[in-house]
């Protein structure tokens, strides 16, 4: 729960200094769609979680199948078919995972080539969400960490322009012009 700053000050010529108290093994994790249609309004759909029992050796990420009740939700929500672009996380590329996105005729899934975080729409939206409501606060209890996480998403998802702003950053767009016969 270390907080991310984005302004402190000190005394001329001395370089700020923020303590902490202690290291929490606590995770938690946020899985994000960024979903684009063209004439419709721009939708964040999100799943937050906090893994309890780490420690216990229970996980400490999102498991294949929470991944998989996400994309059965957001086909749900946006009622139709979904191309899904994914970046190389080793659960979206999992055995069981690619079967599922086997299975279903409405998902089709890309990948992005690896390391290439600057075309991922979600990591902008990460990005905001650290500039916002996560910096410069030091949170009381997980408890109040999940509460700020849920109302910060909640206010970048009612803002579609915010949305749209991160595919920008991207360089990509929502159609890929077609090839010209020749």
């Amino acid at each position: 729960m270390t907080p991310p700053t984005s302004r402190t000050w000190s005394r001329r010529g001395t370089t700020p200094v923020i303590r902490v108290r202690g290291r929490s093994q606590r995770r938690f994790s946020v899985a994000a769609l960024c979903c684009y249609q063209p004439g419709m309004r721009s939708r964040l759909i999100y799943r937050p979680k906090r893994h309890r029992d780490h420690k216990a050796g229970g996980r400490k990420s999102f498991a294949w199948t929470e991944y998989r009740e996400l994309l059965i939700a957001a086909h749900r929500q946006l009622g139709g078919p979904i191309v899904l672009i994914w970046d190389n996380l080793n659960v979206h590329k999992d055995r069981r995972m690619r079967a599922f996105i086997e299975a279903q005729d409405w998902l089709t899934v890309y990948h992005l080539p690896p390391y290439a975080p600057d075309l991922n729409p979600v990591e902008g939206i990460w990005s905001i969400l650290r500039r916002t409501t996560q910096a410069n606060t030091a949170f009381t209890d997980p408890n109040h960490l999940m509460r700020r996480l849920r109302h910060g998403l909640r206010q970048i998802q009612y803002r579609s322009d915010i949305i749209d702003g991160c595919l920008t950053g991207t360089g990509l767009t929502l159609t890929t012009p077609r090839l010209q016969a020749q």
